[in-house]
């Protein structure tokens, strides 16, 4: 007798748990839908404008009810391909990238469009690639604004020139409105254009060698910040700060305390890397929850940095 009853319970249990009220294996307890998941493939964590961009982007995922799982290849291309293959093999809902190569990140987009998963990049465009929206910064603005600062700044006559990083579509954008800017001005000259990638430490090692190269320069557009402190640092150590004159884009702490400070690092287009990645979240929320079509870009503005402009915000 005792068998038939554990017989009989076993029954009911099997035929409960095969019943057609039975929560799918994603779902949490009370058979709630499962949060969608986001991957986020980074540029990098070092810099404090991504480590601002992120925290926002993870603030804006908890109050939309997204999970967001962020990867960092540290200016690594392969790293990040990698890593986005990794998020395309999960089956994430929806995947964002800052690109580290804003022209080799295009084929593994379309194998994750191909999959079916959309593709959003926030603060650096890819390239021909399959992308819902575009969330950055209005770079081409970035570098008019810094390149008509530094061309008063220098009189309107001179030479200057480029700290790079040549394989990501923002700082493209920067250099585009920069030489904008300085075609207006026949008596300034661009004498060089070199690599920095966007990273302190070969910023300087560049500035080095173009001050070597280029005794009488009188300027320098670093493409972000890390780019013009790192020339700062070059600068002086050649103890050139009273010459040359330098201009970034960011508005990172140390480089407002720069400005501020009176060195040779005198503006900054800043950017404001909260907006982007609280925004970034927004549209792909809207994308995935609400069925919304963002635009193909979504910019966002930035502000001129100066040491009148950082006087009057401490006031």
């Amino acid at each position: 007798m005792r068998q038939l009853k554990c017989l009989a319970t076993l029954v009911v249990v099997i035929a409960a748990g095969c019943g057609p009220t039975a929560a799918p294996k994603n779902a949490p307890e009370g058979g709630a839908p499962a949060k969608k998941v986001i991957g986020a493939a980074m540029l990098t964590q070092t810099h404090i404008f991504f480590q601002d961009l992120v925290a926002a982007m993870d603030k804006e995922s908890q109050a939309q009810g997204l999970t967001l799982q962020v990867k960092y290849a540290e200016f690594d291309s392969r790293t990040q391909n990698n890593q986005i293959d990794i998020f395309i093999a999960q089956k994430v809902d929806a995947i964002i990238i800052a690109p580290t190569d804003s022209s080799g990140v295009a084929p593994v987009i379309a194998e994750a469009r191909k999959q079916g998963i959309p593709v959003f990049t926030a603060d650096i465009a890819a390239k021909n690639a399959d992308v819902i929206c575009h969330v950055a910064s209005d770079n081409f603005k970035a570098g008019q604004m810094v390149g008509e600062y530094l061309a008063k700044a220098i009189g309107e006559q001179g030479k200057v020139a480029i700290i790079d990083s040549p394989s990501v579509e923002s700082a493209q954008e920067r250099v585009r409105g920069f030489e904008e800017v300085m075609a207006k001005y026949p008596n300034i000259k661009i004498v060089q254009n070199l690599p920095g990638e966007g990273q302190r430490d070969k910023a300087m090692r560049a500035c080095q060698d173009l001050l070597q190269a280029q005794p009488e320069l009188n300027g320098i557009f670093g493409i972000n910040d890390d780019s013009a402190l790192g020339a700062l640092a070059a600068v002086e150590a050649a103890n050139l700060q009273d010459k040359i004159k330098i201009v970034g884009v960011d508005g990172t702490p140390e480089a407002r305390q720069a400005i501020l400070a009176g060195k040779a690092l005198k503006a900054d287009a800043a950017q404001f890397p909260g907006q982007i990645g609280k925004h970034t979240i927004e549209v792909v929320a809207d994308y995935l929850l609400r069925g919304k079509i963002p635009p193909l870009k979504a910019p966002v503005d930035v502000a001129l940095l100066d040491q009148e402009s950082l006087k009057a915000e401490q006031k």
